[in-house]
C-alpha cells in the first residue's frame, strides 16, 4: 500500500476559552508559535508529501507570519464557518492517497503516533487514536448526576487518518456541519474505522492552564543546543560589501569565492555546528564553481533546513563583525532585519555587533575583515 500523505492541520477556529488574546494555534510555545510544532513533526515524517494549513477566512498573513520560515513547506487554504467546512477545503487540497487531519492547537505531535496511525489504514478506511477515560462520568438529570459505565467509553485524539478518496465521498454523501469531527462524519457514511492507542502527550490547548502545562512538557523534552562560527575574507580596491545579507556602498571588496559575506559565513557555520553537521565548506566546497559569485542567503538558508530535518529551530542569534573598514554602526538595523527574516527569528532575537581590533593585525591594518557567530538551537530529546 502507498503510504506518503497529506497532512491537513485545522488552524481556522479563534481558542477564546485558551486565552492570549490571539489564536491559540499562533500563540507562542517554549519559543515558537503552537502551529510549528505540528508542522515540524509532520515535516520530518518522510512519508508525509504535503502539509495543509487550514486557516480562519482573511487569517492567511497572520498563519504565515507564525509560520515563519516553515511557510515554504506549507499549503494554505482557507476554511469554513464550521469546523465541518475547514476540514472538507482541507481534504479537497490533498494531493496524497492518504490524509491525516489534526489540531494545530495539539503540540505533542510524535513520530510513532503518525506510524501507528499508517500502519492501520493498511486494513482500515481510517484510524483515531483514542485513550480510555481515566474519571468517572455522570449523566446530568433534573434529578441530580447519574453514574455511566466508562468502560466503553474512550476520548478521541488526532490526528485522524483515512484513505483521502473514501473521506471525499463521505464528505459528498454524507456531508453535515452537525458532524463535529471526522469520526462522526466517517460513522454517517459507513466508512470501517478502527481505534488505536493515543498518546497522553498530544492533548489538546483549550483553556489557559493547559499552556503552562504544555510549557512546563516542552521544557523537559527539549534540548538547547549551541553552534560557533567564524570566517575571514580579504579586502581589495572596489564598489562595496556584503555583509549579513546587506550591500554596503564602499571603495572596498570582499574577496572570496562567492559574495564573501563573512557574517552570513560564520552565522551558517554555527548553525551547522549546533546541528553537527560539519562546516561550511563541507556542504559548498570552494572548489565547485556552482557556488562562484553565489549570495550567501542560500548557504544560511540550507544550512537551516538541514537543521530542521534534525528536528532543530533557531531560538538567538548573534554576530559580531570585526573591522576597522567598512564602518558597521549606521547599517546594524538592517542587517538585524536581514537576518531576521533569512532565520525567521523576531528581532528581539537577533544581535549584531561591531568592534575593532585597536589596529593591530590583520584587521587593524585594513588587509580583511572577520566575523564570529553564535546560533543557539531548541530540539526535542
Amino acid at each position: 500500500m502507498d503510504r506518503r500523505f497529506a497532512a491537513c492541520i485545522m488552524a481556522a477556529g479563534r481558542g477564546a476559552r485558551a486565552g492570549g488574546g490571539m489564536p491559540k494555534q499562533f500563540r507562542p510555545l517554549a519559543g515558537r508559535p503552537v502551529i510549528a510544532w505540528s508542522v515540524e513533526a509532520f515535516a520530518r515524517h518522510s512519508e508525509c508529501c504535503d502539509i495543509i494549513i487550514v486557516h480562519a477566512p482573511g487569517a492567511a498573513a497572520e498563519a504565515l507570519e507564525a509560520l515563519g520560515e516553515l511557510a515554504d513547506r506549507c499549503t494554505l487554504v482557507e476554511g469554513g464557518e464550521t469546523r465541518h467546512d475547514s476540514v472538507r477545503c482541507g481534504v479537497a487540497a490533498a494531493r496524497a492517497p492518504l490524509v491525516l487531519i489534526h489540531d494545530a492547537a495539539r503540540p505533542f505531535l510524535s513520530q510513532a503516533l503518525i506510524d501507528r496511525l499508517l500502519e492501520a489504514l493498511e486494513g482500515h478506511e481510517g484510524a483515531i487514536p483514542a485513550l480510555p477515560l481515566a474519571d468517572s462520568v455522570a449523566r446530568m438529570t433534573g434529578t441530580g448526576p447519574v453514574p455511566e459505565d466508562r468502560a466503553p467509553l474512550r476520548r478521541l485524539q488526532t490526528p485522524q487518518g483515512f484513505r483521502t478518496d473514501r473521506l471525499r465521498a463521505a464528505f459528498a454523501s454524507h456531508g453535515d456541519p452537525r458532524h463535529t469531527d471526522e469520526t462522526a462524519l466517517a460513522h454517517a457514511a459507513g466508512l470501517d474505522i478502527t481505534l488505536i492507542e493515543g498518546e497522553e502527550m498530544a492533548f489538546k490547548l483549550t483553556f489557559p492552564e493547559d499552556f503552562v502545562r504544555a510549557e512546563q512538557m516542552a521544557g523537559a523534552a527539549s534540548v538547547t543546543v549551541t553552534g560557533s562560527g567564524y570566517d575571514v575574507h580579504r579586502l581589495a580596491p572596489g564598489d562595496g560589501v556584503t555583509l549579513c545579507g546587506v550591500f554596503i556602498a564602499c571603495d572596498l571588496a570582499l574577496v572570496g569565492h562567492s559574495d564573501a559575506d563573512a557574517g552570513l559565513h560564520a552565522l551558517t557555520d554555527a548553525i551547522l555546528g549546533a546541528a553537527g553537521l560539519g562546516d561550511i565548506g563541507d556542504h559548498f566546497p570552494p572548489s565547485d564553481n556552482r557556488w562562484k559569485g553565489a549570495d550567501s542567503a542560500m548557504f544560511l538558508t540550507h544550512a537551516l533546513e538541514l537543521a530542521a530535518r534534525e528536528g532543530l529551530a533557531p531560538v538567538h542569534c548573534d554576530v559580531t563583525l570585526i573591522c576597522e573598514r567598512p564602518k558597521i554602526g549606521p547599517h546594524k538595523a538592517a542587517m538585524k532585519a536581514r537576518l531576521a527574516a533569512l532565520t525567521g527569528l523576531p528581532e528581539n532575537r537577533v544581535n549584531v555587533k561591531a568592534t575593532t581590533t585597536e589596529k593591530l593585525g590583520f584587521t587593524g591594518r585594513g588587509e580583511g575583515l572577520a566575523a564570529e557567530a553564535v546560533m543557539t538551537m531548541r530540539t526535542r530529546s
